[in-house]
This record gives structure tokens, C-alpha cells and sequence, in this order.
């Protein structure tokens, strides 16, 4: 698996600047390149409760019935997670709702340490007055949002509408991958688990039938219109027909991001060199933050 680490980072990378991102006004980097994420999460590990990563619901889902026997880093990482957003004191993180859990942890992390230093922040002068509850508090870390939207807030699997798609499933017919052609990108919704009826006029017909939400929703994404506009051309139709329309808009939106893509991996000097300057950027940022944290919880420097 690790000697294959370094292509997936390009991987991700390269899609990132291939689907719009300019690493000249953004910071694209691997998180690995920047230790402060790591320091910071074991004082978040200090922080944090274990009875709230207990409750954490992809740690049960992935723990399954051995939980006894999970690692410790599973257990974690969702500190990590707090982590990698707080390191920058972001306020604001786009995410799929199946994120929303994390987000909240994430607060009552920042919350907690925000609580248990107050008098330090304020002695150190390196913090914001914010409200908690009704009580203003003079905090290090701000509160942090979710930024949750669009048609498509969880895009779920082509083979079962009630998992969200991922790349760990072990059937690629589960999943579109950016760097599928158009041949597989066709194949994969023509044989995408749907049911014998056809799609509703309204929204709210779709709400017992995930495999046909899921596809409006995919369908509605990629048009960068709602379910109820997608819907209003295409209710009454049958799959047979829906399904085409559906192939043709994925091919077109996503055929684009896949050339660059591979062209980009074709370059991995041009994808190490935006990873190297990411890293910089991002470890000079971290770093600030990292000081006035060593700091307010008196470890000396």
C-alpha cells in the first residue's frame, strides 16, 4: 500500500488543479509535508474526550463488532481531523453531510480548549471575544461551520443508493473516478442499481427510492441545477430513457477534468513542485499558529 502513497498524492492533487483549483491563489499540499497537524492533534488528543469519539458514527461503522481490537489511530482521527481545520484557524469547511458529525466535534474541541486556557489567551493577548451559549468568552480558536450544499450534499453509491459512494468499495462499478473515460464512465450508470418505475414529477417522490434520488442528485450536480428543475424534464420518463441523458452530461462535465488530469500526471516534476511550494505555504501558517499554542499551554521554547 505505501509504495503506492506517493501516486495517490499526485492523484489527488492533480485533480484538484485539474477541476479549477489555481495553486497560485490556493495552497495545494499533502498534509504529511506539514508535522504541525500532528503536534497539534495529540494536544487535541489531550482535550478531547474519549466518550465523544466513542460516539463518532464512522468510527462504528468501520470498528464494526471489534471495536476491542481497533487502533488507537482509528479512534483518534478524528482529532486529527480538528486538527488539519484548526491549524489554520479556518472558520468555514466544505463538506458532505456525512461530515457534519466531525464539524461538531471539531467545535467542542476548539470550544474546550478555548475554555480551559481562557486566562492564558487573554494574558497572551492572541485571541477573539465570541459568544458561547449566551456567555462571551475570549477565545483562541473560532467556531467552525459546515458549509453544506448543493443538490448532491452526499453522492451515494451506483450499486447500493443507501451507501455513499467511496473509493473503498471494492466493486468500481460502485463509482465514477475522474480518471474513468467515457466508455467506463457509460458502462458504470447503465448498469447503476435503480428501480422499476419511473421518476417522479415532485421531490418528494424520490424519498423512498435512494438509487433514483441519488441519480437526479448526480444529475442535478453536474447541470448545476435543483432536483426539482431536473425532475421537471425528465418526471414520468423511465430509467431507459433518464439514463442516457445522464451518461452524456457525466462525459461532458468530467471528460475535461480527466485530460487534464492525465496530463498533469504525465508531468509528476510540474505536480511535486506545486505539492513542494504547498507545503511551504502551508507549514509557514501552521507554524504561526503553533507558537502562540505552545505558548498559551506554557511549553517552553
Amino acid at each position: 500500500m505505501h509504495e503506492d502513497l506517493p501516486g495517490q498524492i499526485r492523484s489527488i492533487a492533480a485533480a484538484f488543479v485539474a477541476s479549477g483549483i489555481d495553486p497560485e491563489k490556493h495552497i495545494v499540499f499533502n498534509q504529511s509535508a506539514v508535522p504541525q497537524h500532528a503536534e497539534l492533534a495529540w494536544i487535541f488528543n489531550c482535550v478531547a474526550r474519549i466518550g465523544w469519539m466513542n460516539r463518532m458514527t464512522q468510527f462504528k461503522d468501520k470498528a464494526g463488532k471489534d471495536r476491542e481490537n481497533a487502533s488507537l489511530g482509528l479512534l483518534a482521527y478524528p482529532s486529527l481531523m480538528a486538527a488539519d481545520i484548526l491549524v489554520y484557524r479556518a472558520t468555514h469547511v466544505p463538506v458532505g453531510d456525512d461530515q457534519k458529525q466531525h464539524l461538531e466535534l471539531t467545535r467542542d474541541i476548539a470550544q474546550k480548549f478555548n475554555i480551559d486556557f481562557m486566562e492564558h489567551i487573554r494574558a497572551r493577548g492572541c485571541g477573539v471575544d465570541i459568544v458561547v451559549g449566551e456567555e462571551p468568552i475570549h477565545a483562541y480558536f473560532p467556531p467552525v461551520e459546515p458549509l453544506i450544499g448543493g443538490p448532491a450534499p452526499r453522492v451515494m453509491s451506483l450499486r447500493d443508493g443507501t451507501k455513499k459512494m467511496s473509493k473503498s468499495d471494492p466493486s468500481d462499478l460502485s463509482r465514477i473516478n475522474l480518471m474513468d473515460d467515457a466508455e467506463t464512465i457509460a458502462k458504470k450508470i447503465r448498469k447503476a442499481k435503480t428501480d422499476p418505475d419511473a421518476l417522479p414529477s415532485e421531490v418528494e417522490g424520490l424519498k423512498s427510492r435512494p438509487e433514483a434520488e441519488n441519480l437526479v442528485g448526480i444529475y442535478a450536480a453536474l447541470s448545476d441545477r435543483t432536483k426539482e428543475e431536473v425532475l421537471a424534464e425528465f418526471g414520468g420518463q423511465q430509467f431507459s430513457v433518464f439514463k442516457p441523458a445522464l451518461i452524456d452530461l457525466a462525459v461532458e462535465v468530467l471528460s475535461p477534468i480527466t485530460g487534464e488530469m492525465r496530463r498533469l500526471m504525465d508531468d509528476t516534476a510540474h505536480i511535486d513542485a506545486i505539492l513542494r511550494s504547498g507545503g511551504e505555504r502551508a507549514r509557514a501558517r501552521a507554524e504561526r499558529t503553533m507558537r502562540e499554542v505552545r505558548e498559551i499551554i506554557g511549553f517552553l521554547q
